[in-house]
């Protein structure tokens, strides 16, 4: 996507008209629309102007990088993502329970293709924090590549036996640690995605 094509939809989303835009700028109608043609370029301080007005960064205005990481984004499936945070090593959690957000690491996660599954311990904080609040953010940075990933979606408590082997199959370790008379203590929680993104 051209600078100017990117222009013209970001001023569509706004619901601005080229005129009205000119105004915000300081510019003719005419300067607009041969920026969206891309038979002109906006000065650098029409660029700065137009990436506060549209909060988005100069890079984007400028660059195909921020769009082939949406494509990338849009084309990850959910074993794609938790291959990525298995190669992290770890993931963040963050929570929010009356309005105080919580952020702690967790190293768990697998998937049946369908949704995303995390594992804690009904013990623990995070348990009753994703009891009383469901929605989430997940975020895992590689720290070879720079690149990282946010996923944001809605937790609930899964007990069902299929999600139960699912997870026991991932990680066997959790049979050690939790014998029988333990496993009451074993919570998984199925993250139905809403958004995600790899940057």
């Amino acid at each position: 996507m051209t600078t100017g094509e990117k222009i013209a939809l970001l001023r569509r989303r706004k619901n601005i008209t080229q005129e009205q835009l000119a105004e915000i700028l300081g510019v003719s109608r005419q300067s607009v629309s041969r920026w969206e043609m891309d038979q002109a370029f906006p000065e650098t301080e029409k660029l700065i102007r137009l990436a506060g007005l549209f909060s988005c960064s100069i890079d984007f205005l400028l660059s195909e990088v921020l769009e082939r990481t949406q494509q990338e984004s849009a084309e990850l499936s959910l074993a794609d993502c938790v291959n990525f945070i298995r190669e992290c090593g770890y993931f963040f959690l963050a929570t929010s329970v009356a309005e105080s957000p919580r952020l702690r690491p967790l190293g768990m996660i697998c998937t049946d293709e369908q949704a995303l599954f995390i594992v804690t311990d009904k013990r623990k904080s995070v348990y009753s924090d994703l009891k009383q609040n469901a929605r989430v953010e997940l975020a895992s940075h590689n720290i070879t590549t720079g690149k990282w990933i946010r996923i944001g979606g809605m937790a609930e408590e899964d007990d069902t036996s299929v999600t139960q082997e699912l997870v026991l199959s991932c990680y066997p370790t959790l049979k050690q640690r939790y014998p029988e008379e333990q496993e009451v203590f074993l919570a998984v929680f199925r993250i139905c995605v809403e958004d995600m993104g790899v940057h």
